[in-house]
C-alpha cells in the first residue's frame, strides 16, 4: 500500500487530533456553537488522512457514514433514525474491510470463544435497555446493537488497533442509548461519548491500515508483510 499525498499525511492526521482537542474542550466548558460545528468536521478530517496514506476508499467512505451520523444526531428528532441509519452503513465498510484485509484472531476454538463472549454482551445489553427504551426506538436499537456488535467482533481479524476501536465503538454508543433509556450517566456525557467515539474511528481506521498493508496475513505467525511498515505511518 503506497502512500497517494505523504506530505499531507501528517498535518492531517494533526489537523484531526487538534480538531478534536477542540471539540472535547468545548463540551467541557460548555461552548456549544464551538461543539456543533466541529463534531460534523472530524470524521472527514481523517477521512482524507487516511486517503493521503493509500488507505482503502472504503475505509473513508466508512468514516464519512460516520459523519453523517454525527450530523443528523445532533438535529435529533426523527433525523435521530436516520443518522442511526448512517452510522449502520459505516459498521458494513468494516465488516467488508476487515473480512477483506483481515485474518481470523485465531483457532475456531478461540474465535467461537471470542464470538461466544461479543453474543452475550449483546444479549445482556439489548435486555437490559430493551424494557428502558421508547417502544418506537426498541426494534431499531436492537438491531443496530446486533450489526455494532458483529462490527466489533469483524475488527478482531484486522488486529488490535481496530479491535480495541470496536470496543470503544460499543462502549460509545452504549452511553449513547444510556441516555435514551434514562440510566444514570457521568457528569458531561457528552464528552465521554465523543472521547471513547473519536478514539474509536481512529483506532478502526488505523487498523485497517495495518491490516491493508500486511496483506490479511494471520496474526502472530512471524510471516515478512508484503510491504514495510513505513507504508502506514504518518
Amino acid at each position: 500500500m503506497t502512500a497517494r499525498w505523504p506530505r499531507a499525511a501528517g498535518p492531517l492526521l494533526g489537523a484531526f487530533a487538534a480538531l478534536a482537542v477542540v471539540h472535547l474542550t468545548a463540551l467541557l466548558t460548555g461552548a456549544a456553537t464551538f461543539a456543533q460545528f466541529t463534531k460534523p468536521a472530524l470524521m472527514p478530517v481523517l477521512a482524507a488522512a487516511v486517503l493521503a496514506r493509500g488507505g482503502p476508499p472504503l475505509l473513508a467512505g466508512a468514516l464519512l457514514f460516520g459523519c453523517g451520523g454525527d450530523t443528523f444526531l445532533q438535529i435529533g428528532g426523527a433525523a435521530f433514525l436516520v443518522g442511526m441509519g448512517s452510522f449502520a452503513a459505516g459498521h458494513l465498510c468494516y465488516l467488508v474491510l476487515c473480512a477483506r484485509h483481515g485474518a481470523p484472531p485465531g483457532g475456531r476454538a478461540r474465535t467461537g470463544m471470542l464470538g461466544g463472549g461479543y453474543a452475550v454482551v449483546l444479549a445482556a445489553t439489548v435486555a437490559l435497555l430493551w424494557p428502558d427504551l421508547p417502544a418506537a426506538l426498541r426494534v431499531p436499537v436492537a438491531g443496530y446493537s446486533l450489526l455494532l456488535t458483529a462490527m466489533a467482533f469483524g475488527a478482531l481479524r484486522a488486529g488490535p488497533w481496530a479491535a480495541a476501536g470496536g470496543l470503544l465503538f460499543l462502549l460509545s454508543d452504549t452511553l449513547i442509548a444510556g441516555g435514551i433509556a434514562h440510566w444514570p450517566q457521568p457528569p458531561l456525557p457528552q464528552f465521554w461519548i465523543m472521547l471513547t467515539y473519536a478514539a474509536a474511528q481512529a483506532a478502526l481506521a488505523e487498523g485497517v491500515l495495518r491490516a491493508a498493508a500486511r496483506g490479511g496475513e494471520p496474526q502472530g505467525t512471524g510471516r515478512p508483510t508484503d510491504r514495510p511498515p513505513t507504508a502506514v505511518t504518518a
